[in-house]
């Protein structure tokens, strides 16, 4: 049989809520704490192990560690020791959303202190977990630029189109910055860089928005990828290599009816006007023909485990396609609130049970299942063994699986 070894030990990926943003009328918030993954997180890669998951999306929270810049990275010591006892290697998030009190993103010395944490942080991080090593320097910075440059809901609390545009640069300018800092350290580091799946219509009765939604799903969504792979601004220094892994977040409230003021509507289930997942990864593959991974994706609730079997069924489709499909990430491992209303989504591997304030973890037997189903298809090991590094994915299984299969592309999420 023909090998074609994976860039992760394991196809199914997952990860934690790790953002530390300022939040508009509470202030600064942690969500690796509201989620009590700080207090359960041996607990939370025992799960992964157990699921046959070897790799995390794991948050080092900047505002937390950066100390004027002196840096004490001791609030990742537990989540390096659970992560090394389970075997199980991060995907390390450098910015989520939450960036130090004194700072200025549209400055020069935001991309310079940045740059300057990305490299202490790959020093610390490097020789305490197995590799490969990978890092997000900036997540979803079109999303970022968005609820900071336009929407006011997160610092720098910026409300027009033109901040969010500056604060896209901006953060695209850091995050270029901070990868050649963190492969100064360790040269074959790898990047996935993140952004969310989009595609957005006109109102049905405001054919004069047409060209804005357009320019949203075509333009707009690529804007910071293009940077990052030297597209677009080369001056500052993007390239194939700095964008490197493509990570695309799927989510139903991706797809949109465009709104001129505020965040977008989400369209029904069974809105004709949505397009398959398949479509959706398709644009940014040919756009950039990197390798790619999903690299977020639920459904809700009961929904959990109709939704991965379509996310399953249309990256297959993709990679019958010929695209360079890594894996999918399910995200994230345990539940995570609302960021408007506190209320839990329904949306992780495993529910929150409150006991008095604990947190109490509790697999979703449908999604479980709907997981094992899948690794026994792709011929996915199950549980780790001792050594789950010893031997990338074999994605050759993954394509046999997919013309195996042949499933097709459709608009139908469940």
């Amino acid at each position: 049989m023909a090998k074609k070894p994976g860039i992760f030990p394991t196809f199914f990926i997952s990860g934690f809520e790790c953002s530390t943003f300022l939040w508009k009328d509470q202030g600064r918030r942690n969500l690796v704490k509201e989620t009590q993954h700080d207090k359960y997180v041996r607990e939370d890669y025992k799960i992964l192990r157990d699921l046959g998951i070897a790799v995390s999306r794991e948050g080092i929270p900047w505002v937390f560690v950066d100390k004027n810049g002196e840096y004490d990275f001791s609030p990742i010591d537990p989540m390096i020791e659970a992560m090394n006892e389970a075997r199980i290697i991060p995907i390390w998030d450098l910015c989520h959303y939450g960036y130090p009190d004194d700072l200025d993103p549209f400055s020069d010395e935001f991309t310079v202190r940045f740059a300057d944490y990305c490299r202490a942080a790959a020093e610390y991080v490097v020789p305490r977990v197995h590799g490969p090593y990978f890092f997000t320097p900036i997540n979803e910075i079109t999303f970022f630029s968005f609820i900071g440059g336009e929407w006011g809901w997160t610092a720098p609390y910026k409300n027009t189109k033109e901040d969010r545009y500056k604060l896209r640069v901006a953060l695209c300018k850091a995050a270029i910055a901070g990868v050649k800092a963190i492969r100064e350290v360790e040269p074959e580091a790898r990047m996935v860089n993140i952004e969310p799946l989009v595609h957005v219509v006109a109102p049905r009765d405001r054919p004069d928005l047409i060209e804005a939604a357009h320019h949203e799903t075509f333009v707009d969504t690529y804007v910071a990828w293009d940077i990052l792979c030297g597209k677009e601004h080369p001056e500052l220094g993007g390239s194939p290599e700095i964008l490197d892994i493509v990570g695309a977040n799927n989510y139903s409230f991706g797809q949109m009816e465009y709104r001129e003021q505020g965040p977008h509507e989400a369209l029904e289930p069974d809105d004709d006007r949505i397009k398959p997942l398949h479509t959706l990864l398709e644009r940014v593959w040919e756009r950039y023909r990197r390798p790619m991974i999903i690299s977020e994706t639920s459904g809700l609730h009961d929904g959990r485990a109709a939704w991965f079997k379509d996310v399953m069924e249309e990256s297959l489709a993709a990679v019958n396609d010929g695209m360079d499909f890594q894996g999918i990430c399910l995200f994230p491992a345990v539940d995570m609130q609302d960021w408007h209303t506190g209320e839990w989504l329904g949306n992780g591997i495993c529910n929150l049970e409150d006991c008095d304030g604990d947190l109490r973890r509790a697999p979703h037997e449908p999604y479980v299942e709907e997981l094992r189903r899948w690794q026994r298809e792709l011929n996915r090991i199950e549980v780790l063994d001792a050594d789950p590094f010893s031997d990338p994915v074999e994605l050759q299984d993954v394509i046999d699986a997919a013309k195996k299969l042949k499933p097709e592309p459709d608009k139908n999420w469940s």
